[in-house]
């Protein structure tokens, strides 16, 4: 067996629960009056690390004692969220890893279906959300079976008098009196290892969502781990005599593993703060960098690529001196449009590479290195990689393969799904469906193995020609996939392509998309699915392309495939 591991030393990692390594220990290095959560709209609404110790075990009180959470022990009661971006949503994920209670979210894009489904799946002993979207909780709540009375409003907008409203009360934490309710310190590996305190759920891209059980520890080691990079920096700063403060804007969903590790822990970690976007919007986005001057900011590609591409971006991010990028594919051409707009074009721009199965990042780079190449970085410490052949068999260094991950970051598996959990996590090892290459110490992936196209035996990674398309000045956005030609009997790739704001210069014809794809890659790469101009590439909240839906939107009005 050929396992794979970081050129960086493994670290003993501590037997403590999240909460305590947050607020209570000294690998946390975030004084107690640091501003840990702040509004970005309203920088008066805050909160600090001393006083979200209180209020956590104020709120984890009342949870307890008006509504039974944790009462029959950790990790049974799941407590389904539906939230705007606020300073109070991460407080009260602490407050419920605190009474005992797992914190699921839910996507604000939901249609009623689709959070009935979700509800269904993690069979909630709560639900709360924040006022706009009470309306359609209450409903999921009617169609299942849940009462009204356990159905909670999240009332953030007062500055130190946040609220937590019920249909029967103004604001159930006065029923608390101020007592407290203390986290349980958990020091014992067994048990750290057992007790889950989220359930996400994937993205969906490749089928039906499912929901990832993580526990204290696999989270515990995964802020460690991936934080070893930010700890290495922020020594070398210090070393030559400049400052770092691991500030940040949040813009991603809570419902999503990046709203968890990059907002509400790993910024409170470093001693940093993040400023909450009530929703994502791209005028809004820019325009808080300017007032806040964050020096960290990880962000999906297409909110990258629209800064690189974007007139309106001139200052904005001069701040920033760490640019990260994840979740899905971004051509090396495009990270160098984005160095230019970014941090007086001296920031450092990275990419990683995680999953919500693995409790978030897997790899990184140092953040002092130009990796021309355009590796997704090292391997985390304690971070082990195989990467197996269709047979399952070690693949030759520098061949490509699918990479299985390992070690204490992995989550406990998939909620109520024991048969997918054996299939995706084998060996101590969990499947991720990437396809990459291990070469000179540094991780490539080369596509997911669902997405790859097959054209006449040979592979195209949709990725690779989306790197290339959005590297055309005239192209805002592109997406491939992969149509079936009968006449060949093999898969072709096809192109959608989002012009740049459209006017008489940036007309581009099909066929000079398709030319620009002949020049540039192997010939088995061409576009002979044809192109089509779209107005957007549908993706999940996290930035990633979802093709099912391209297929499902464009299929039957799609042009005759070029042989």
């Amino acid at each position: 067996m050929k396992i794979y591991k970081s050129s960086k030393p493994d670290i003993e990692l501590p037997e403590l629960d999240l909460l305590t390594l947050l607020f209570d220990s000294s690998w946390c290095l975030a004084k107690d009056d640091t501003k840990i959560h702040i509004e970005a709209a309203n920088p008066e609404n805050s909160m600090s690390k001393a006083e979200a110790r209180d209020f956590v075990r104020r709120v984890a009180y009342v949870l307890r004692n008006q509504y039974g959470l944790g009462a029959r022990g950790p990790g049974k009661d799941v407590v389904l969220t539906m939230s705007s971006g606020n300073p109070f949503i991460p407080v009260f994920f602490y407050s419920l890893v605190a009474v005992g209670a797992v914190f699921n979210g839910a996507s604000t894009s939901f249609r009623i279906a689709e959070l009935v489904q979700q509800i269904n799946d993690a069979k909630p002993s709560l639900l709360v959300c924040t006022p706009e979207y009470h309306a359609v909780m209450a409903e999921a709540a009617e169609r299942t079976g849940i009462l009204q009375e356990r159905v909670l409003v999240l009332d953030w907008r007062t500055p130190k008098r946040w609220a937590i409203r019920s249909p029967t009360c103004a604001d159930i934490l006065q029923l608390g009196h101020d007592q407290m309710l203390d986290w349980p310190r958990i020091t014992e590996k067994k048990q750290l290892e057992d007790t889950t305190i989220c359930l996400l759920y994937s993205s969906g891209t490749t089928g039906l969502p499912k929901g990832v059980r993580l526990s204290h520890w696999g989270i515990v080691a995964s802020t460690i781990c991936t934080m070893d990079v930010a700890v290495r920096y922020m020594e070398r700063c210090k070393q030559e005599g400049r400052g770092f403060i691991f500030d940040t804007i949040a813009h991603l969903p809570m419902a999503n593993i990046a709203g968890i590790d990059l907002y509400s822990i790993n910024p409170f970690y470093m001693g940093g703060s993040t400023y909450w976007m009530e929703k994502y919007d791209f005028e809004s986005f820019i325009g808080y960098h300017k007032r806040y001057r964050p020096a960290y900011q990880f962000s999906v590609p297409p909110i990258w690529l629209r800064i690189a591409k974007s007139d309106k971006v001139t200052d904005h991010f001069d701040g920033l001196q760490i640019a990260c990028t994840g979740s899905a594919p971004i051509g090396y051409a495009t990270t160098r449009e984005v160095k230019a707009k970014v941090g007086g074009g001296k920031a450092y721009v990275s990419q990683t590479w995680g999953t919500t199965e693995t409790s978030g990042v897997i790899t990184a780079l140092d953040w002092h290195v130009d990796d021309k190449s355009w590796s997704v970085g090292d391997l985390c410490p304690n971070v082990r990689l195989r990467i197996l052949d269709e047979h399952d068999h070690d693949v030759e260094d520098g061949k490509p393969g699918e990479l299985l991950v390992g070690g204490p970051i992995l989550g406990q598996g998939y909620y109520n799904n024991e048969k997918i959990t054996q299939e995706a996590f084998v060996d101590g090892f969990y499947r991720t469906g990437d396809i990459g290459v291990w070469k000179d110490g540094l991780v490539y992936i080369v596509d997911r193995k669902k997405e790859l196209i097959k054209y006449k035996g040979s592979q195209v990674a949709p990725a690779e020609l989306e790197a290339l398309l959005t590297s055309h000045p005239k192209i805002a956005d592109a997406a491939v996939i992969g149509i079936w030609n009968p006449q060949q009997e093999t898969e072709v790739p096809r192109g959608y392509v989002v012009l740049q704001q459209s006017s008489s210069e940036n007309l581009l014809s099909e066929q000079e998309v398709m030319d620009f794809v002949r020049e540039n890659l192997a010939d088995h790469k061409r576009l002979r699915g044809g192109v089509q101009f779209v107005e957007e590439i549908p993706k999940s909240a996290s930035g990633k392309i979802l093709r099912k839906d391209l297929r499902f939107l464009f299929g039957t009005a799609s042009p005759t495939a070029r042989l």
